[in-house]
């Protein structure tokens, strides 16, 4: 492999021992890209209940929060990764950036007018940034160095994804969720006037955690432009196939990696968009208590991030996926026939074990890529849709089951299973001829 600086020098990557330290603060901006864009996420799963009853939604209604950021990295994954191709991962990652900050200034004048298509719309905007970013950065985390370390690196990274997953919530809660409830009824026998004055309350209130969120990824985005960055290609032989969007998954473990993509982004998705449905249901906890709760299970899943990858140092690291999904569908099974707090346990565990799997299964499925590296990237961030569609599935679910928040979590558990079946015999790399 080799690196073009900013000037146009060439030189090689040591891929054994060597001298990291040029990479450290290229490693150390990226990884903060990925704590930004778990914000935006991890901020989704507090969205959803609480524009749930600003805007007056039904539980599918809620999930085209998901739709909306997710479809964006369906749209967006190949125009990414032709940006990347064309301008560079820095360009690419500034570009990501002022896109995202954009999505997050719109929820001011989506939550003036409480629209709740204007909500989507800066959810799609979003999305699009974060589809750049995405593409940008995983790549990138993972070549910035040995090949033999990818896995390691690529987790260490989203460990900071993980710390958002905590973080968001429980900014979330304080900031976004008032913690006031109304039952239908209530609501009926509310007076117009006090009615409308309550739900532009609600809405109003996601304004300052976005526009604070905007103002920080205009800064980031400045950061970048004024900081060197080595762009790192990967040399490739005339023996290897040409970049190709649809000749890239004649690469077996990359079919099967975008599918497991697919579903494990959908199972994310599902377990956090209704944490705190479920908390509420299951549990018995208000929704305050419920968000800070759901702040602890993104605690679990930035710690099985970090111990993750310390264990990755000792276990295959398609071995050890194999071995967090069986833990994620036994707990999936606590969670759909289990009650009271035991409940949010099984979820909290879910968290944990979830935690390895997007970065692990995004680099399995590029390994030994080589110059289809990108094209396989942007397929991996494409089947990122599945957290569009999924969702939706169990949204639709709940409501034809009366509301039982526990019946939808079927879902999930079987895409587990799909991914237990990439990390057993779906990962093995062939050959093309193969």
């Amino acid at each position: 492999m080799q690196i073009t600086n900013q000037a146009g020098d060439l030189h090689e990557v040591p891929t054994e021992g060597g001298n990291q330290k040029q990479y450290l603060l290229p490693f150390i901006l990226v990884t903060c890209l990925f704590f930004l864009w778990g914000m935006a996420h991890n901020l989704d799963s507090v969205l959803i209940p609480h524009l749930k009853k600003a805007c007056e939604l039904n539980n599918r209604q809620s999930t085209l929060i998901d739709t909306s950021v997710f479809f964006a990295y369906f749209i967006m994954a190949i125009p990414a990764g032709m940006l990347i191709k064309r301008f560079g991962y820095k360009n690419s990652i500034i570009t990501g950036l002022l896109v995202f900050a954009v999505g997050a200034f719109l929820f001011v004048p989506a939550a003036n007018t409480r629209t709740y298509e204007l909500f989507l719309f800066a959810l799609f905007v979003i999305g699009c940034g974060l589809t750049i970013l995405e593409t940008s950065a995983n790549p990138y985390a993972a070549i910035l160095g040995p090949a033999e370390s990818s896995s390691k690196r690529l987790n260490l990274a989203a460990s900071f994804n993980g710390l958002a997953a905590m973080v968001a919530p429980i900014v979330g809660s304080l900031f976004i969720l008032s913690g006031t409830n109304h039952t239908p009824e209530q609501m009926a026998a509310m007076p117009e006037a006090e009615k409308a004055a309550y739900l532009l309350g609600e809405a109003a209130s996601v304004k300052m955690p976005y526009i604070v969120l905007g103002s920080i990824l205009v800064l980031v985005a400045i950061i970048f432009y004024f900081v060197q960055l080595p762009s790192m290609k990967a040399t490739h032989t005339e023996a290897e196939i040409k970049p190709g969007f649809f000749s890239v998954l004649k690469f077996r473990h990359l079919s099967w990696g975008v599918a497991a993509q697919f579903f494990y982004v959908g199972a994310q998705v599902c377990i956090t968009s209704f944490f705190i449905r479920i908390a509420q249901q299951g549990a018995g906890l208000d929704e305050k208590t419920a968000g800070y709760y759901l702040g602890i299970y993104g605690f679990l899943f930035m710690a099985g991030r970090f111990i993750g990858t310390f264990f990755l140092r000792f276990v295959k690291d398609y071995v050890l996926l194999s071995i967090y999904c069986v833990m994620s569908v036994l707990l999936c099974l606590v969670a759909i026939y289990g009650s009271g707090i035991v409940v949010i346990y099984a979820l909290g565990g879910i968290g944990f074990f979830m935690s390895i799997m997007f970065p692990t299964i995004f680099s399995l499925g590029i390994k030994g890529l080589k110059s289809n590296t990108e094209t396989g990237s942007s397929w991996l961030v494409m089947s990122i849709v599945g957290g569009a569609i999924i969702p939706y599935g169990m949204g639709t679910l709940i409501d034809m089951n009366h509301d039982d928040i526990q019946s939808g979590y079927i879902i999930p558990l079987v895409c587990f299973l799909i991914i237990l079946s990439f990390g057993i015999f779906g990962h093995k790399v062939k050959t093309v001829s193969e």
